[in-house]
């Protein structure tokens, strides 16, 4: 596919909904049937909605609301430049993945194209949502991103080929819409983030981070066993997520949430996080490749699996558990079994 060629890339309502990403699991199983199609769905509309209370992100019912997102670091701006034009978006915001995902596609699209990506909505509070609107709109959120449709074959037939290709690997979700003419695109914020992570690092082998520096040894704190480790200070840039650092760095989403006291993923720029040595921190048994890990409030099996390379169902499978966890469980873990 193009992308890959290149190296480039491109709320409110179910209250009971818990565990959200282990349904969410499902349902992106069930996305795969209908990949390359450009045609949406109730499943996939369900798949955004419950994924974007999966990663915590904030559903802005307001206009009020957006600029204490913006300054708290969960919102990024998206502003019009050499490689994209905004059309008439009002709210010109994104969660940081979406916008990392904008800032990747417009490039690759002007230099296919010549010409700047489209963007025609961005965040939009609930009570700015046009009428025919699903009730789980993800855009309250600034996870999702409208584009106009291209008007040269050429360039139509580009950005459909890479959205779709970028759909098939399940980072996100693209629905081609009638009223008005555009795609919808929900940028999956943790697998993208992933995604481009693994292609930086491939890019800049063996190169580690620059602003990893090494510190003194210090104590692990917390996990069912007592172990000295090192660690690392990293300083968040803009456009970072904990995925992406997690990528980087080789630790674990899980294991830096643990290392930094962090409730949920929200970080900002500016901020400083301990990156710790996670083969000393974890549980160490007599294979190598297992650890354990301590549920902590906010993880679910999709976020544990994802972090530390496994399944969800390779984690129910060897610690005998269904969809719930309980925050203090501890899960035996395989690294790198799928």
């Amino acid at each position: 596919m193009i992308d890959n060629r290149n190296s480039h890339d491109g709320g409110p309502g179910l209250k009971n909904l818990i565990h959200i990403s282990v349904f969410a699991v499902l349902l992106l199983t069930a996305n795969q049937a209908q990949a390359q199609t450009l045609k949406g769905s109730p499943t996939s509309v369900a798949t955004q909605y419950q994924l974007a209370q999966s990663y915590r992100f904030s559903f802005i019912n307001t206009a009020k609301e957006v600029a204490p997102k913006v300054e708290a670091g969960e919102l990024h701006k998206v502003s019009a430049g050499r490689y994209i034009e905004l059309h008439s978006v009002s709210f010109p915001y994104a969660v940081a993945e979406t916008s990392l995902f904008l800032e990747r596609l417009s490039k690759q699209y002007h230099a296919a194209c010549g010409e700047k990506l489209p963007v025609t909505s961005l965040l939009r509070p609930a009570n700015k949502q046009p009428a025919n609107s699903v009730a789980l709109s993800v855009h309250p959120t600034g996870m999702a991103v409208d584009l106009r449709i291209p008007q040269k074959s050429k360039c139509r037939s580009w950005l459909e080929e890479t959205l779709l290709s970028l759909e098939k690997e399940q980072v996100l979700d693209v629905t081609r819409e009638r009223f008005p003419p555009h795609y919808h695109v929900a940028v999956y914020a943790q697998p993208y983030a992933a995604r481009v992570a693994a292609l930086e690092a491939k890019a800049r082998q063996p190169t580690t981070l620059a602003q990893a520096q090494p510190t003194q040894k210090v104590a692990a704190s917390s996990g069912p066993a007592s172990h000295q480790a090192s660690h690392q200070d990293y300083v968040v840039r803009k456009g970072d997520s904990l995925w992406k650092i997690a990528a980087n760095t080789g630790a674990s989403v899980a294991g830096l949430r643990t290392a930094n006291n962090l409730q949920g993923n929200r970080i900002i720029a500016g901020q400083t996080l301990r990156i710790p040595d996670e083969a000393k921190v974890s549980t160490q048994m007599a294979d190598n490749n297992i650890i354990t890990h301590r549920v902590n409030r906010g993880d679910t099996l999709w976020t544990i699996a994802n972090s530390y390379g496994t399944s969800v169902v390779k984690l129910q499978q060897v610690n005998n558990t269904g969809r719930f966890l309980k925050v203090g469980q501890v899960l035996t873990i395989y690294l790198g079994t799928g």
